[in-house]
């Protein structure tokens, strides 16, 4: 089976075929629930009865639905009939939705019960649907960022962008015959709904198809898998099941991780326990993904690798001069994947471009001497503490290798004296207590006095998002006034 390479989303999921018989969605158990021609009809069926609530060939359809195989079909819907699709958090409240309803503006809205009513109106329609022919500069989705610092926005993802990122990933991480994705990710991210959907039908591999991650279903998935895509959580809960072992991943060639930083105790314990290296990459909702450590190759834990064909990564300074390798600076990205621009957000997309079409990711990272990307943080999460720069990711390796630490995440707050203070906020591993002074003093062995935390405490898990990464912010805001745990 050879990769498709397209211009657009369009040409990309031509496999979705009346004629295709391949499978295309497996339960845990193997069966076939779906094949690519069934996919092709149900998705016609949808094309059409979502014409018939308004929809038109640009406009948006916005969704907020559970994960579903008839969720997906809408997702595929939208594509071929040339359709924006707007996919939401499903943990997102009301009000939540109501924003992104108001700014995106969409011609159909569907949620559970509106999708169960437009899937019973779609069993009236014809399974056939002559494909729009979208250019490559259509957009295909808008997908609205997590917040953290405002209300949220829409990245504007075209044609282009989701086939070139598509395929280049099903290219680079070895899609073959024989293949079959593991897929427990939610499909309201780019992550579940683009990199992992679109890099099997790119293929035109079958995918077992789970509604959430449940470490039983996963264990029982495996035997019939090559491929799974997840977050670091995913593999750490992995790890606590006591039939997760070397045997059940026998017919695995390839285990991918990203969304959030993997740890470094968590990539070795892994390859420790099943002779498998995860590989970790990076990308996010503006650009998909941008770098990747190899398929062949040493897969280095704490780095998200080399940039992607055709893809262009450099770290700059404040000048915006490109910095030698080993230097800390902002990363900057361009290529075929980098979204438009923010939907209605014309100043907001000009600020987030350099004058020669560079996108500032946000990210502060290095390069090392071997061309492997380290990601050290956020812009936002710098600490700047008596006017010295302090890089989290810097600090948070060095608590994680203390005795006792499972995991940590270090934000800057508030100080009166140094402007901000670094703060450590650690989950304990449980293999005793854990000592707030100890750690503050293993910490001085290996950082200047001005990196060590001033504060630390101990809590019994780290807030995280639906894709599991920290959530700094309300951190920040709730050790912003307390003194550090004495233990």
């Amino acid at each position: 089976m050879t990769v498709t390479r397209a211009d657009t989303l369009c040409e990309l999921l031509a496999g979705v075929d009346p004629g295709n018989d391949r499978p295309f969605l497996l339960d845990a158990d193997g069966g076939v629930t779906h094949t690519y021609a069934d996919a092709a009809r149900r998705s016609s069926q949808l094309a059409h009865a979502l014409a018939a609530r308004g929809a038109a060939p640009g406009e948006r359809v916005a969704m907020q639905a559970t994960k579903s195989p008839e969720a997906l079909m809408v997702y595929l819907a939208c594509a071929r009939a040339g359709y924006v699709l707007v996919p939401m958090n499903t943990g997102y409240t009301a009000d939540e939705v109501a924003h992104l309803v108001g700014d995106a503006h969409p011609a159909v809205v569907l949620d559970d019960a509106a999708l169960a009513s437009l899937a019973t109106e779609a069993d009236g329609c014809p399974d056939v649907f002559d494909t729009y022919p979208a250019g490559p500069d259509d957009l295909a989705a808008i997908l609205y960022t997590s917040g953290t610092t405002g209300k949220p926005k829409g990245a504007m993802l075209s044609q282009r962008n989701l086939a070139s990122n598509s395929a280049t990933l099903a290219g680079l991480w070895g899609f073959g015959d024989g293949d079959v994705l593991l897929h427990a990710l939610p499909i309201f991210h780019t992550h579940g709904l683009f990199v992992a959907t679109n890099c099997s039908i790119a293929n035109e591999s079958p995918m077992v198809f789970l509604e959430r991650f449940d470490a039983d279903e996963v264990l029982r998935a495996l035997p019939r898998c090559t491929v799974m895509m997840g977050v670091p959580t995913f593999y750490t809960r992995l790890l606590a099941h006591p039939g997760f072992d070397r045997e059940r991943c026998a017919a695995m060639r390839l285990f991918v991780s990203g969304s959030a930083p993997l740890l470094a105790s968590v990539h070795d314990e892994f390859r420790d326990r099943t002779g498998h290296a995860i590989l970790e990459r990076y990308g996010m909702t503006e650009t998909s993904m941008l770098t990747s450590n190899p398929l062949d190759g040493d897969r280095r834990a704490g780095t998200v690798g080399f940039p992607l064909p055709g893809v262009d990564v450099r770290v700059v300074g404040d000048d915006g001069a490109s910095l030698d390798a080993g230097v800390v600076g902002g990363v900057e990205v361009r290529g075929p994947n980098v979204f438009a621009g923010y939907w209605g957000r014309p100043e907001l997309t000009a600020t987030e471009f350099t004058v020669d079409g560079w996108f500032r990711t946000g990210d502060v990272g290095t390069f090392d001497a071997d061309g492997y990307l380290h990601l050290v943080g956020r812009s936002k999460d710098l600490i700047i503490t008596g006017g010295l720069n302090v890089y989290p990711k810097e600090v948070e390796d060095v608590v994680d290798a203390i005795p006792g630490v499972l995991e940590s995440a270090v934000v800057g707050v508030p100080d009166p004296d140094f402007g901000e203070a670094v703060v450590a906020v650690v989950v304990a591993s449980g293999d005793g207590p854990l000592d707030a002074a100890r750690l503050r003093t293993s910490a001085r062995e290996h950082l200047a006095p001005f990196k060590v935390p001033k504060r630390v405490f101990v809590v019994d898990a780290l807030p995280r998002n639906a894709m599991g990464k920290v959530e700094k912010a309300l951190l920040r805001r709730q050790f912003a006034e307390q003194d550090g745990d004495p233990r």
